[in-house]
C-alpha cells in the first residue's frame, strides 16, 4: 500500500486503475461532492479534521484530500512496446525528485516505458509522485537488475546509447529513428562498466560553461527531445 495527496494525483491513479482504499479529507479545505465527482464511492470516504490532516499529509499543499491505495507490480516482462520503441533506462537513480521529474519528461514525450535498474528509492516515495504530478500513474515503468534488462534489450534488438564522458558522440549526431534505448546514470557516479560494456555508442551533450555534468533529469530531457524530434512530433 502507499499513500497519495491530491485531488488530481488520486484522479490519475483512478484513470490509470488503481485501487484506491480509504480517502482521508478536511471538508474545510475540499468538499465531499469535488471528491464524489472523481468516482470514489462514499464508504471510502473518511472526514478528518484539519490538525489530524495537516499530521497524516507530507505535503503542505496537497489541497486536503490523500488517499490510501495499492501498489501495482512493475515486471520487465509487463512491459509492452509499440512497432519502434524508445525507452529511458536509468540506473540506481537516487532522489526521488529526480525519479519524479524525469517520469514527467517521460510522459510529455510519449516514451514506451521507463525502466529503473539497481533502483536506490521507491517507485512510490511521495516526493516521486508530487515532482512527478502524477505522471508515475501515466507512465509504464518497470524495475529490474541491470544484466536482466540489457538481455531484455537485446531480445529485442533494441539499440542501447549510453551517456558517457568517454569516446562519445554528440547526442544530436545519433540516429534515434529506430529502435532505441537511451540509459542514464547517476550525478556523482556515472553509469557502471555494465553499461559501457553493453553499450552501442555513448552519447554526451557538449557544454559551454565549467561543469561537466547537468541534473540528470534535464540531461535525460534533453536527449529523449532530440529523439522524439527526430522521429517526428505527432
Amino acid at each position: 500500500m502507499f499513500v497519495i495527496e491530491g485531488k488530481k494525483e488520486i484522479g490519475m491513479a483512478l484513470q490509470a486503475g488503481y485501487k484506491i482504499g480509504n480517502l482521508f479529507f478536511c471538508e474545510e479545505l475540499i468538499s465531499r461532492q469535488e471528491l464524489e465527482a472523481l468516482g470514489t464511492s462514499d464508504k471510502l470516504l473518511v472526514p478528518v479534521s484539519k490538525e489530524v490532516f495537516d499530521k497524516i499529509a507530507v505535503r503542505e499543499n496537497s489541497g486536503g484530500v490523500l488517499a490510501v491505495a495499492e501498489q501495482k507490480t512493475h515486471r520487465l516482462e509487463e512491459v509492452t512496446l509499440s512497432a519502434n520503441p524508445l525507452l529511458l533506462i536509468l540506473e540506481s537513480v537516487e532522489k526521488p525528485g529526480n525519479l519524479g521529474a524525469i517520469l514527467r519528461t517521460a510522459d510529455a514525450s510519449g516514451v514506451d516505458a521507463v525502466i529503473i535498474c539497481d533502483t536506490q528509492t521507491d517507485f512510490y516515495n511521495p516526493n516521486v509522485i508530487r515532482s512527478s504530478i502524477g505522471c508515475i500513474f501515466t507512465t509504464r515503468t518497470a524495475s529490474a537488475s541491470s544484466e536482466d534488462t540489457i538481455a531484455w534489450l537485446r531480445k529485442r534488438n533494441i539499440s542501447i546509447y549510453c551517456t558517457y564522458l568517454k569516446a562519445s558522440q554528440p547526442y544530436h549526431l545519433i540516429d534515434f529513428r529506430k529502435p532505441a534505448a537511451i540509459v542514464m546514470g547517476t550525478e556523482s557516479t556515472g553509469l557502471s562498466d555494465t553499461w559501457v560494456r553493453a553499450s552501442d555508442a555513448n552519447i554526451i551533450i557538449p557544454m559551454q560553461g565549467v561543469i561537466d555534468s547537468m541534473n540528470v533529469s534535464t540531461a535525460a530531457a534533453v536527449v529523449v527531445f532530440e529523439a522524439r524530434r527526430q522521429r517526428g512530433f505527432k
